[in-house]
């Protein structure tokens, strides 16, 4: 089968890939529709993960082709939307809702790698959620959306405790951000303040439903959301971006007894003890459990009552993923969907 492989930072390419197979009873094997790059991944892209001729990729949708002997929730013709974390949905860590921290748990980057025509599903009565029935076409975008950043922008308004009555400030205009935004107001935030600089993020922000549009960046950034708060700060701010920069603004925007939902992958930043310590304000986040979202998101989308979809702005063939890394790491894209 083809499959995306990075060699080195910045060398990526499509080559033949050893056609995936049933290992365990609990496995099963599907046929890709669509898959696409995650900001995540422009960290091996640009050295700042170590990468040593890496299976890439690890959102994705389509249609199993075959399963192991103990597979019982889903069967042969079912379409599906797997976790970008392997979970078996049984332990005790996945019944308190965290199953990207399963004990039986691993990363589907890395070791899967869904940039591909085909992939190996271990677990796949825990990680695969099958959809109502055949999808149309123009709902794909949208399902593979729920993969990882519309669940990992959903799990940081949750962290947060977006709500009604609240105001929600999101930090990052990527991908999980906007689904930060999409997240905050399905949950029923009164106010969405979306921390942007480009116009056409900030339109899908607003599309999203973003009530205000903050420009400014960090000690600046943190004093425009207090103007807007009457100086108190948002009660629930997403971080989605994992820098040093915006983890210390979201916890700088958080009001005192408020909540910051983390899900930025964070590389090298550090918090000042002094600094989170007088902030006084909740601090929750991580990977995505992104299996405990996935039913309800699937029902929203099939429903049509969001189309988190909208975030892919560049669409290419499988072929071409390294035209997509480009186009996400030169800023080009908010996020690029790759057909298989």
């Amino acid at each position: 089968m083809r499959g995306v492989v990075m060699h080195t930072a910045g060398d990526v390419r499509v080559e033949e890939r050893e056609d995936p197979r049933i290992v365990e009873p609990t496995d099963a094997i599907i046929r890709l529709t669509a898959t696409c790059v995650c900001g995540s991944d422009l960290w091996p892209y640009r050295g700042v993960e170590p990468v040593d001729h890496q299976v890439m990729g690890h959102e994705y949708v389509g249609v199993v082709e075959e399963i192991g002997a103990e597979v019982k929730n889903v069967k042969v013709g079912d379409f599906v939307v797997g976790s970008f974390v392997i979970s078996d949905n049984t332990c005790e860590i996945c019944r308190s809702g965290y199953q990207s921290k399963c004990v039986h748990g691993s990363f589907v980057a890395q070791t899967i790698g869904t940039q591909s025509e085909r992939a190996r599903i271990p677990y796949a009565d825990g990680t695969l959620v099958p959809t109502p029935g055949q999808p149309h076409t123009e709902l794909i975008p949208s399902l593979l959306a729920a993969s990882d950043v519309l669940g990992t922008g959903w799990f940081g308004a949750v962290a947060a405790e977006a709500g009604p009555g609240k105001t929600v400030a999101v930090v990052g205009d990527g991908a999980v951000g906007l689904m930060g935004v999409l997240a905050a107001k399905q949950l029923g935030a009164e106010r969405i303040i979306a921390m942007s600089r480009h116009p056409e993020r900030q339109e899908l922000a607003r599309f999203y439903g973003a009530t205000d549009i903050v420009t400014e960046r960090g000690d600046e950034g943190v004093a425009k959301i207090k103007e807007l708060t009457d100086g108190l700060g948002a009660h629930s701010v997403i971080e989605a971006v994992g820098t040093q920069e915006s983890t210390m603004q979201a916890i700088g925007a958080t009001r005192p007894g408020g909540h910051m939902g983390f899900v930025g992958v964070n590389y090298d930043v550090a918090i000042p003890g002094i600094d989170l310590f007088f902030a006084g304000i909740h601090v929750h986040g991580g990977p995505a459990p992104v299996r405990r979202f996935l039913p309800e998101l699937i029902q929203l989308i099939w429903d049509r009552k969001i189309d988190p979809g909208k975030v892919f702005d560049l669409t290419l063939p499988l072929e071409d993923a390294e035209e997509g890394y480009k186009a996400m790491d030169e800023r080009r894209a908010i996020k690029v969907l790759l057909t298989v």
